[in-house]
């Protein structure tokens, strides 16, 4: 079992910064692939970002690539999603997920999800 806790989220005015953090308590966090998603109201949940367990490979959706950057320090068992230029499009509500398989963008690899933080994004 994999434990994640989101933190981080608010409300930025548009062109603003958020940098979001996931702590990760249970199993050995460096096992795991690391996604995060978000779901905008009235909308499915979709991808945003996705890295691999010690770092080497990302992913991003294109509507956030040259924006945001995921990140990982696998010694504070914990993973970030540092969010520039921000838009009001961005705001929903930021899950992270915890994935043994590897990384995808797929929301259905994922086993452990934390329970969200809303970002809102003013115009």
């Amino acid at each position: 079992q994999v434990e994640l806790v989101e933190s981080g989220g608010g409300l930025v005015q548009a062109g603003g910064s958020l940098r979001l953090s996931c702590a990760a308590s249970g199993r050995t966090f460096s096992n795991y692939a690391m996604g995060w998603f978000r779901r905008a109201p009235g909308k499915e949940r979709e991808f945003v970002a996705g890295i691999s367990w010690r770092g080497t490979n990302k992913y991003y959706a294109d509507s956030v690539k040259g924006r945001f950057t995921i990140s990982r320090d696998n010694a504070k068992n914990t993973v970030y999603l540092w969010m520039n230029s921000l838009k009001p499009e961005d705001t929903a509500v930021y899950y992270c997920a915890a994935d043994q398989g590897g990384l995808g963008s797929a929301e259905g690899v994922y086993e452990y999800w934390g329970q969200g933080t809303q970002v809102t994004v003013s115009s």
